[in-house]
């Protein structure tokens, strides 16, 4: 336990403290605040000194560590921020930073293109659109999908911290079925993300049940102490290889999924293929015959449905079948609201 470690403790809360501006801090207050900080992350009971408080204000003020934190004192009592929404995690990169951040750019980018890096591919981009805005004053000229509405990614660190250390946690959740929030002890085994959406999967205690848990609809998340976690009846990391998203049932078994796509959407299918398994089986004047071995779930049916009239399921029989029937609730939805549309 390095004294760095507590100094970044204390600032982070000082931080927090000084951001709430619905509260009046006094010396004393910030004093309490980072003694039930550093009691809470490394069980120092002992607490900080006024004076350890009162250098820490003086560092996070000055430029030694690159905050320059607009710090003022109202009253000659009450500690604050001057700049509303200011924060020490905002902070812009220094030039040293920006010199240190391209050389490290400079050595990922020679991992570009190779096959045991591709994982650092999208890193490699961020950081160069980072240096980039730090440099152009914010301007950005590469958009990542995101959404900034996104609930639940709070839980990520605490879940992979459970997971990674084999702890039980207590998760507070309420799905979209359910009214009632439901208190599920759970066994975390793995963190996966589809489409802006983060899951866990695990097993609940009552019942040993395998659970896909949304992180949206959770509301909270504590570790619980002296329970034995459940282990996996199966290889977790694998799990999901034969699934489009994230609805899979335990025992469930992919089946070969046939479609045929017309010649002018054949270059979209095949470039961003739909699963890994994906293969040409046959291509002919009015299209390409493709074939995916995978789950048949929910999410498969979306994607197959997404591509509309460009694409036919052709296998297996009952597939064809239920996105016959899909289609056609559709057709009659539309009908009912446009007259003479039937």
């Amino acid at each position: 336990m390095s004294i760095n470690k507590l100094a970044l403790i204390r600032y982070k809360t000082i931080d927090n403290c000084l951001q709430n501006r619905y509260r009046k801090w006094t010396l004393d207050d910030l004093v309490a605040a980072c003694s039930e900080a550093v009691y809470e992350y490394e069980g120092i009971a002992k607490g900080v000194s006024r004076r350890t408080v009162q250098m820490d204000l003086q560092n996070m003020r000055s430029s030694k560590l690159g905050y320059n934190a607009p710090i003022v004192v109202n009253d000659k009592k009450y500690y604050s921020y001057e700049e509303k929404g200011f924060s020490i995690t905002n902070t812009p990169l220094t030039q040293q930073d920006l010199g240190t951040l391209t050389e490290v750019l400079g050595v990922l980018q020679q991992f570009k293109g190779f096959g045991y890096f591709e994982e650092l591919n999208g890193m490699v981009t961020r950081l160069e659109d980072k240096l980039i805005r730090q440099q152009q004053k914010g301007k950005s000229f590469i958009e990542f999908e995101k959404n900034e509405l996104l609930r639940g990614l709070n839980y990520i660190d605490p879940l992979h911290k459970a997971i990674t250390g084999k702890k039980v946690v207590d998760i507070a959740y309420q799905s979209f079925r359910n009214k009632v929030l439901q208190q599920i002890v759970f066994s975390p085994w793995l963190l996966k993300e589809y489409r802006n959406r983060w899951f866990v999967l695990g097993a609940a205690r009552k019942g040993k049940r395998i659970m896909l848990l949304a992180l949206d609809r959770i509301e909270g998340v504590d570790e619980v102490d002296n329970e034995r976690p459940m282990k996996p009846p199966f290889d977790v990391t694998t799990y999901f290889a034969d699934t489009i998203g994230v609805s899979k049932a335990v025992g469930q078994k992919p089946v070969t999924v046939v479609f045929k796509v017309i010649p002018d959407h054949v270059p979209y299918v095949a470039t961003k293929p739909l699963h890994h398994t994906q293969t040409i089986l046959k291509e002919e004047p009015d299209g390409t015959i493709f074939s995916v071995h995978v789950i048949w779930n929910f999410e498969l049916e979306r994607e197959l449905l997404g591509f509309g009239e460009f694409l036919r399921v052709l296998g297996p029989r009952r597939l064809v079948a239920k996105m016959m029937k899909r289609m056609q609730d559709a057709m009659e939805k539309y009908a009912r609201d446009i007259p003479g549309a039937g």
